[in-house]
C-alpha cells in the first residue's frame, strides 16, 4: 500500500489494486474494498463492510457497519448507509446461473438516508433526500425528499434536508424545525424553496 496516501485504513481492511480512494476517507476494521471502485473524500466506511467492483461512492458517504455495495450500485454525495442494509444487483438470482453481464444499476442520489437493515431491489433510484425508514424494503423508485417505511416501502410523508418531518400548510409549504429552510409540495413532488 502507498505510504503517500491521504486516507486511513485499519491493517484488517483489504483494499484491492486498482480501488480509488480520496483524502480524508476512513476504512475500518475487516473491511474489503474491491478492484476499480471509486470512493470520495472524507468517507467513513465502517466495520465489515464489502463495495464490489465498479461500485461509485460519491464524497462525504456515511457507511455503517456490515453493508455490502455490490456492482451497480452508485451512492452520490452525502448519502448514508445504516447499519446492515441491504442492496442487491440481481432480479432472479440462482447459485447455478451466472448473472454477472445481468447486474442491474441502482442510484442513490445526494443526502439520502437509508435504514437499518432495509433493503433496495435493484434497479431503483432512491432520491435526493429521501428517508428509507429501518427495516423498509423498497421494490420502486422514492422520490427526492420522500419518507418510505415498510415492506414493501409505502410513502408516509417527507422530510427535509436536515431529517425532519416536513408538515405542508394548505398551500403546500412546510418549514424546517431545525433550518427554518422552506419547501414546496406541489403535484406529489417537493422541492426546496431558500
Amino acid at each position: 500500500m502507498d505510504s503517500d496516501k491521504k486516507y486511513f485504513a485499519h491493517p484488517t481492511a483489504v483494499i484491492d489494486e486498482g480501488s480509488r480512494i480520496g483524502d480524508g476517507t476512513k476504512v475500518w476494521h475487516f473491511t474489503h474494498i474491491m478492484e476499480s471502485c471509486e470512493i470520495g473524500t472524507n468517507c467513513n466506511l465502517g466495520q465489515n463492510v464489502v463495495v464490489s467492483p465498479g461500485v461509485i461512492i460519491g464524497n462525504n458517504v456515511k457507511i455503517q457497519n456490515n453493508v455490502s455495495i455490490y456492482t451497480g450500485v452508485i451512492c452520490e454525495d452525502d448519502v448514508f448507509l445504516g447499519p446492515s442494509m441491504v442492496f442487491t444487483n440481481v432480479i432472479n438470482p440462482r447459485s447455478a446461473v451466472n448473472r454477472r453481464n445481468q447486474y442491474i444499476k441502482t442510484i442513490v442520489r445526494k443526502g439520502a438516508s437509508i435504514g437499518a437493515n432495509a433493503t433496495i431491489i435493484c434497479g431503483n433510484e432512491i432520491g435526493k433526500y429521501a428517508f428509507i425508514g429501518a427495516g423498509a424494503v423498497v421494490t420502486k423508485a422514492v422520490a427526492d425528499y420522500s419518507l418510505v417505511i415498510g415492506n414493501p416501502a409505502k410513502h408516509r410523508g417527507w422530510m427535509s434536508e436536515f431529517g425532519d418531518r416536513l408538515i405542508f400548510n394548505q398551500e403546500g409549504i412546510a418549514t424546517c424545525s431545525e433550518s427554518g429552510d422552506k419547501y414546496q409540495l406541489s403535484n406529489g413532488k417537493v422541492i426546496k424553496l431558500s
